[in-house]
């Protein structure tokens, strides 16, 4: 049997609609979505099927919501597998990136579904008032060796750090608004083939982040993390995170930290994982997997061309080709 790892997308993957195909063909769906809303005290599915887009991308909102569809993504297919008399088989690894370590670690049992939106919901509230001037710019095509050019090229300006890489040739750079914009521009004539500022009002994974931690430390602290039914990779450096106590350490270090997507994928391919299914909404962690692994086989669950809204892997061997 193929090796498989279960990836979970961030926020940016958001879009009004998702997961309303879904909930309509699946029971198992249905009932995440009734158990985030009394987690909440709100009906989640309203923001994340009628919007509208201003709404849903706020912090707040797209954060819990993200999390709710990509579990009930997850249900859905452990429920339908079990329809056809299969299982899920038992992933080699999990990977969120950044928001979707919460939606990882529901799907490795080592948070509830209820606590971990109530979470992100609170994490969504701390990092808008850590960072209350804080932007994000993605930064595409420029070479790896420029990129301390472009540190320093916005140093002036104030406080900036490599936030994502992405793939190859992808990165996004976070900080404060100023020293963002300049890097943005910096990073043109450094040969970057587009430098795109992202529709964000928070500076993720940076050291303006730090007010975020400490207020999620003292949040997380009362709360049980059980160890993941497999291991977890770190946003930051891939390593296996094993044990509830790293869980927990990570949902706060990850957010002064950079998600390095690159290294978690290339972790993947070294330890032989043969498939990965991206579980939620949207089809960004296929696409950078696809790219930074080309040997894995990179699957999206979400797919809105048929009417249940979800494809179904056949969890068996596949050649492909770089």
């Amino acid at each position: 049997m193929t090796e498989i790892a279960l990836l979970f997308p961030g926020q940016g993957s958001q879009t009004v609609g998702m997961g309303r195909a879904l909930v309509s063909g699946s029971a198992a769906a249905s009932d995440v979505f009734r158990t985030a809303g009394q987690a909440l005290g709100e009906d989640i599915s309203h923001v994340a099927w009628e919007g509208p887009a201003e709404d849903l991308d706020q912090t707040e909102n797209a954060q819990p919501a993200l999390l709710t569809v990509s579990i009930a993504y997850l249900r859905a297919l452990e429920e339908r597998l079990s329809q056809e008399g299969r299982s899920l088989p038992r992933p080699r690894f999990y990977a969120g990136h950044s928001m979707g370590q919460y939606s990882a670690m529901v799907a490795a049992g080592v948070l509830d579904l209820s606590d971990a939106v109530r979470l992100v919901r609170e994490r969504g509230r701390q990092m808008q008032a850590s960072s209350p001037d804080g932007a994000m710019a993605a930064v595409i095509g420029l070479d790896e060796e420029r990129i301390p050019d472009l540190e320093a090229a916005a140093s002036a300006a104030g406080v900036l750090t490599i936030a994502n890489r992405n793939s190859p040739g992808q990165i996004v750079v976070s900080g404060e608004r100023a020293a963002v914009e300049a890097a943005a521009d910096a990073a043109r004539s450094l040969g970057a083939k587009r430098a795109i500022m992202l529709p964000v009002s928070v500076a993720s994974h940076s050291p303006l982040m730090e007010r975020a931690a400490e207020g999620m430390r003292a949040v997380l602290a009362s709360v049980r993390f059980r160890d993941p039914a497999a291991p977890l990779l770190a946003n930051a450096d891939a390593r296996p995170l094993t044990t509830g106590a790293d869980c927990r350490a990570e949902l706060i270090e990850h957010l002064t930290r950079g998600v390095d997507w690159v290294r978690i994928g290339r972790h993947l391919e070294a330890a032989g994982v043969g498939l990965a299914l991206e579980v939620g909404p949207g089809k960004v962690l296929t696409g950078l997997i696809k790219r930074i692994a080309p040997a894995i086989l990179a699957v999206a669950l979400d797919d809105p061309t048929v009417p249940t809204g979800m494809t179904v892997p056949s969890f068996e061997p596949s050649p492909v080709t770089a």
